[in-house]
Parts: structure tokens; sequence; C-alpha cells
């Protein structure tokens, strides 16, 4: 993974200045264009959409200092406009193109990235492959920003505006794994970008053949492979770390990517209090 992260950044760089077609490098690379786009925004902390405009933005630095018509740089980049090209100038360096041609700066460069594995092995990755046939996933869905660290105050109320006799319905209508209450995340922008909106589900696992209430919202999981991974300690940083190091050493150290779908947390055991907890976290899988 590490090899097809560093060929994408340098078919970035090549084509700084030109459309980029990750889907298309992503096949010839022989992984995905989703399984891509989360491993950099993983690996890189940041989007690939937002590390390429910063690229751009910094090595068009070196054109507006020039003598070019600054409509003539923004078309070069992909700008319809300069007042386009402007606010993507001034997002990346804090200035805009104008301020920099007459004062020189300042300028705020984004280097380019280099991805390298670290092998560590200060995170021990308690895992299990399973194959599982297709199931539904039913309870109660909202959408809510993604939060990458803490707990997400939207979910949290979310699920308290449930009734606690709500709980022990959903609880009894589990009938296939993952077992018990669930927290499912599915829509998830690929970029894995912070506070893009996702679909937060609470609720069970119920075999395809069940027919779900039909008051609950349900969504529809294909047959496939997982990756499940236990975690224990505090909640939710244990599992966030977690959740993390599959990008940083489970991925790039084993013969599978992640496929488009939901993933999901199981809650095993916890305190009272919920500041600790024993969990599982189901990611879909393929073979790289």
């Amino acid at each position: 993974m590490i090899a097809e992260l560093n060929a994408l950044v340098e078919f970035v760089e090549a084509h700084l200045d030109d459309d980029i077609d990750a889907a298309s490098l992503a096949a010839a690379l022989g992984t995905t264009e989703y399984h891509l786009r989360r491993m950099f925004s993983s690996l890189a902390g940041m989007p690939l959409s937002e590390y390429i405009r910063r690229r751009r933005m910094s090595v068009a630095a070196a054109d507006v200092l020039g003598d070019d018509d600054l409509l003539g740089i923004a078309v070069r980049y992909g700008y319809g406009s300069t007042e386009a090209f402007g606010r993507a100038f001034r997002s990346v360096h804090g200035v805009g193109p104008s301020d920099v041609r007459r004062d020189g700066g300042p300028l705020r460069t984004q280097p380019q990235i280099r991805f390298r594995l670290t092998v560590e092995g200060n995170i021990t990755m308690d895992t299990r492959i399973a194959d599982r046939p297709a199931f539904r996933l039913v309870g109660h869905a909202a959408r809510v920003p993604l939060i990458h660290e803490g707990i997400n105050p939207h979910i949290q109320s979310h699920i308290a505006s449930l009734p606690p006799a709500e709980h022990s319905r959903l609880k009894a209508l589990s009938d296939t794994e993952p077992g018990g209450l669930l927290q499912v995340s599915a829509d998830v922008d690929p970029d894995y970008t912070e506070g893009t909106e996702l679909t937060y589900l609470h609720g069970v696992a119920i075999s395809a053949e069940t027919q779900p209430p039909d008051d609950l919202d349900v969504i529809g999981v294909p047959a496939g492979t997982w990756a499940i991974f236990r975690t224990e300690g505090e909640y939710p940083g244990a599992l966030q770390v977690a959740w993390a190091a599959t990008a940083t050493e489970w991925f790039p150290s084993n013969p599978w990517r992640l496929r488009p779908g939901s993933s999901i947390v199981a809650v095993l055991d916890r305190a009272d209090d919920f500041s600790t907890a024993t969990c599982e976290l189901w990611l879909p899988i393929e073979r790289a």
C-alpha cells in the first residue's frame, strides 16, 4: 500500500495543472479509489482533495510572483475565474494573489508528501477475519458530522433521545453476528474528511430472511469478508486508536484492502459510566 500511495503522490505532482483522475490511477495500481482515498487520508492527516489543493497553490505561488496575468494562471490550474482562483489561493496562503505579487508573501508551502512504513510493533492488533452472508442492520438512523477524536455529541444526543425500552426492544431483534447493540457508520465520505456528514445507525444485525419492523431504518449489507478488531480500555479512546492503527499498521502489512460499506462497532462489555469498554470494530474488506 505504501508503494501505491507514493505512486499517487508522484502522479499528483506531475498533473497539478491538469484534471486528476484518482479512479483510473487506482485501477492502474491494482487497487480501488475508495481504499486509496481512505488510506491517504488516514496516513497523511488530510483528504486527498485538500492535499491536491494545497500543492497546486504552493506551486502556483511561483507563477503569481512571475509576470503572467492572473487569469492565465487561474485557468492553468483549473479555475474559471480569478475570483475562484483567489479564494483557493487565500485559503492556503492566508492572502490573495495580488497581495503576494505586490509584497512577495507571506506564503505557506505544502511540501510534497512521502510515505514510509515504520514498523514499531507498539500496538497489538487482536484481529480475526470472517466471511459473512448478507444481513441487515436495523434501528434508528440520523445524519451526523464526522468527528475523529473524542465523543461525538451528535451521536450521543441521538442515542439519548431513544427511550430505554427501545434499547431492550432492539436487543431482542438481534439474531445474527455482530451481536448486541451496534454503532453503525454508513455513507462515509471516502476522504474521511472531518465535519462531513455520515449516516449513524443505532441498532442491531438481523439475518437477510428476517422481516424488519416497519418503523425502523434498514441498511442492507451484502455478503462479504470482514476484518474484526477487538479493543479494550478507555472509551472511545482505545477504539479510536485501534481504528487509526488499522490504516497505519494493519492494512500496510496485510493482503487486504477496504471495500465500500458500513463500518460497525459492537460493544461487548462496558463500565456503568461507559468510561471503559470492550468492543469489536467490523470493517468490510477484500483481497488486495
